[in-house]
């Protein structure tokens, strides 16, 4: 299952990066994983069937701790969005955009299951 918009021809398949098994994941939860260096939230979320699974930087821009994987999920207003386990502020799934300051972004990394392996997307 390819969670990502973007086909794997398009985007290369020789930049996805395998970073755990499916096994790994917690449903309704998240995980952190490393990819050259960089921490990076996994949300599982098995209910959603068009796209059970997101990825955004670990590093809450507010407090710089990387703290995003311990995060709440839940839905604001239709979306689903992750609450900031420190100023509690809430960053869409979908793009990294952060509902109560537009100024505030975390990278939403390109995420698949193949087979029953975890892979991003890294462009670098």
């Amino acid at each position: 299952m390819n969670t990502s918009r973007e086909t794997p021809a398009a985007m290369g398949d020789n930049h996805w990066r395998e970073v755990c098994g499916e096994r790994d994941l917690v449903a309704e939860s998240g995980v952190v994983v490393l990819l050259e260096g960089r921490q990076i939230a996994l949300f599982y979320l098995p209910q959603q069937a068009d796209r059970p699974l997101y990825a955004l930087d670990n590093r809450d821009p507010k407090s710089s701790a990387n703290v995003i994987g311990r995060g709440i999920v839940g839905q604001l207003g239709g979306e689903l969005v992750i609450a900031s386990p420190l100023y509690k502020q809430h960053f869409r799934l979908e793009d990294g955009s952060c509902v109560e300051y537009p100024d505030q972004r975390l990278r939403a990394w390109p995420v698949r299951l193949r087979g029953d392996r975890v892979e991003v997307f890294d462009s670098v």
